[in-house]
């Protein structure tokens, strides 16, 4: 990965953002879309971010969702495939083709990193039992330790920030976080989270708090986790609209430098 791809400026500043796709729990998992979880970062230079990426995707959603800025339109993916709220301009099908390209476009040209994970939780409860972890705390140590990698390959810094879910759930990411940044992981100590996390805390934000990264990390979680999930031979095919998502993100994901190496970098699986 090169820096040019990352916007990588002199303070070296990131964050990721996350978003998780799928269901959390270790309810019904013999239906496909529960049997998996899918957590998604985007890795943002800081300063890239304020001057170029935000500022880049208020001009689309204004284009095609003209609204009053005291009032903003948050992109969610649920809303838009379903043309629900401010989205039912895309129940025109010129409108909807036209934001589809333009979309596609946003994720090609713009600067982020890519790390998405995907747990099989039927799979690991079956294997570990009652000593199963929890997946998303899971799938989240495995995505903190690539971005932390990330991070101290570059000399860099950066925090995490991910979507607020429910006060409990909340309550419990903030606990795996600190665990992690204070004892480290089964494969990485705390001084690999340490020196180059800049919070001991993990930033949480509602949806409707408008954070464009968050925005995009919503929008890559299912295409990314699908198509995971297509490599694996876990589903036979991912749509075509995720399809031609892939093809203009494959540039973006995470990767082992010197032999470019995407698989346990940007694209992790778990068992």
């Amino acid at each position: 990965m090169t820096e040019s791809k990352v916007g990588v400026s002199k303070r070296r500043l990131f964050r990721v953002y996350i978003d998780e796709s799928g269901d959390h729990t270790y309810h019904s998992l013999e239906r496909v879309e529960k049997r998996y979880l899918g957590l998604t970062g985007c890795i943002i230079e800081a300063e890239y971010y304020r001057t170029t990426f935000h500022p880049a995707l208020e001009v689309l959603k204004q284009k095609h969702f003209p609204h009053d800025p005291d009032e903003p339109v948050v992109l969610h993916r649920r809303d838009i495939v379903n043309k629900e709220g401010v989205f039912w301009r895309l129940r025109n099908d010129e409108n909807h083709k036209a934001f589809d390209q333009d979309i596609l476009k946003f994720f090609c040209e713009q600067k982020y990193v890519l790390i998405t994970v995907v747990i099989d939780k039927k799979s690991h409860l079956e294997r570990h039992g009652e000593y199963a972890f929890h997946p998303y705390n899971y799938c989240l140590a495995a995505l903190l330790e690539r971005y932390c990698g990330f991070l101290n390959f570059y000399n860099a810094k950066g925090d995490v920030m991910a979507e607020s879910r429910q006060r409990t759930e909340d309550k419990k990411l903030k606990i795996a976080y600190q665990a992690l940044y204070e004892t480290g992981t089964q494969w990485r100590n705390c001084d690999f989270f340490r020196r180059v996390l800049t919070s001991h805390e993990i930033k949480l934000k509602l949806k409707k708090a408008n954070i464009a990264g968050l925005q995009l990390s919503d929008l890559l979680a299912h295409p990314s986790k699908q198509e995971i999930l297509l490599g694996e031979g876990r589903i036979s095919n991912i749509g075509k609209f995720n399809e031609r998502v892939r093809n203009v993100i494959q540039g973006k994901y995470n990767r082992q430098l010197y032999q470019g190496l995407v698989s346990g970098y940007g694209r992790i699986f778990l068992k």
